[in-house]
């Protein structure tokens, strides 16, 4: 997106429209007198970012704000202190965070991507053009409660659903995946949905998170009412698009409130996460409080509260094998940085190892 196509409107907005309020202007005050002025950045590429300013948008370089932690790099939401006179401009600082929406790279290291910053919704946009994928759900609903933002669980493209019933046994589908969590349907083609959804993002801050294809970017242009953002068909095959977004944008709603949009996300690997996933299924940590052990592993053990919902039907299996997958990815991820972690594990393994290899001898009549 060009920033010639920011809506003109929102540049005369004021701070407050953008989220500003006294506890930030009270995190601001040291950097007020240094003569710097705040704004909220908007875009970050190369090494500059569009900050908006009560008077207009700043293209300000980033070298001041640039620490070998990727997690403390400037990024879309921040509040950020800049330096207008000269040229160039520079911002010297950013506001410390109140959420932060975080996933793990792509890489084998064990470093993790800031998405967005100082968010209030996030809302996850998933298309109905496709079947549905819980696992993926579940995965950003982790990472989103882990952020301190609010979920919201979107189900674009209702229109290709036309059957009421089959609509209901999808968005109930979701529901038992989203605890907790709101589930709407909308559609961008029809209007169904986006005045609701307009009213819960006319405050705060929200971010639009999905996979290539989720109709992030026809969403965005609804809820903004005029087509800023790039848009581009899916294939039918499989419901996929191109990556219209290619950065991240804060985009000021007519309505009210602010939107980040974000590129399509291949990858949601978690990014130590282990509250967000106990969110996300918290009918099994309900049920892991009433086993007989404290350190209950939920899988053999006499008592296990967990396992006799399974047994019931209480606990799908489906759930069950998903938040064992979770926790798993996020351990392995939170021990890449934790050597105490990385002795427990492998202490573990060898206990698991000592007991598999003592079974073995016992159904072997004692012979190794």
């Amino acid at each position: 997106m060009s920033f010639n196509a920011f809506p003109q409107a929102s540049l005369a907005h004021t701070l407050t429209s953008l989220g500003w309020d006294d506890a930030w202007a009270a995190e601001f005050a040291p950097y007020a007198e240094q003569g710097l002025v705040p704004g909220r950045v908007v875009r970050v590429d190369r090494g500059q970012c569009d900050v908006l300013t009560a008077d207009g948008i700043v293209r300000a370089d980033t070298a001041f704000v640039t620490p070998h932690d990727p997690l403390r790099v400037i990024c879309t939401g921040d509040w950020a202190a800049v330096e207008t006179a000269g040229n160039p401009r520079y911002v010297k600082a950013y506001l410390p965070r109140r959420t932060a929406f975080v996933r793990s790279t792509s890489s084998q290291r064990s470093e993790g991507q800031i998405l967005a910053a100082n968010v209030d919704h996030a809302i996850i946009a998933v298309s109905l053009a496709v079947e549905l994928d819980l696992g993926r759900i579940e995965r950003f609903l982790a990472l989103a409660w882990e952020s301190g933002a609010q979920p919201l669980v979107v189900l674009t493209k209702a229109d290709l659903v036309p059957d009421p019933v089959t609509l209901g046994h999808l968005v109930q589908d979701v529901e038992t995946t989203a605890p907790g969590v709101q589930v709407l349907t909308v559609s961008s083609h029809t209007g169904e949905g986006t005045d609701v959804l307009g009213a819960i993002v006319g405050s705060g801050t929200s971010v639009l998170l999905g996979v290539s294809g989720a109709g992030k970017s026809t969403l965005a242009n609804a809820l903004l009412g005029t087509d800023v953002m790039e848009v581009q068909a899916t294939r039918d095959i499989d419901g996929k698009g191109r990556h219209t977004t290619t950065t991240r944008n804060l985009l000021v709603l007519p309505g009210g409130g602010v939107l980040i949009d974000t590129p399509g996300l291949r990858g949601v690997g978690l990014f130590d996460a282990e509250a967000g996933v106990g969110q996300v299924f918290s009918e099994i940590e309900e049920y892991a409080a009433e086993c007989r052990f404290h350190d209950c592993a939920h899988e053999a053990e006499p008592g296990c509260a967990v396992l006799s919902a399974l047994e019931s039907g209480a606990l799908p299996e489906r759930r069950l094998e998903s938040y064992r997958k979770l926790l798993r990815e996020n351990q392995r991820i939170v021990a890449k940085t934790d050597a105490r972690l990385r002795s427990e594990i492998r202490r573990d393994w060898r206990l698991k190892s000592a007991e598999g290899r003592a079974n073995y001898s016992a159904k072997r009549g004692g012979r190794v």
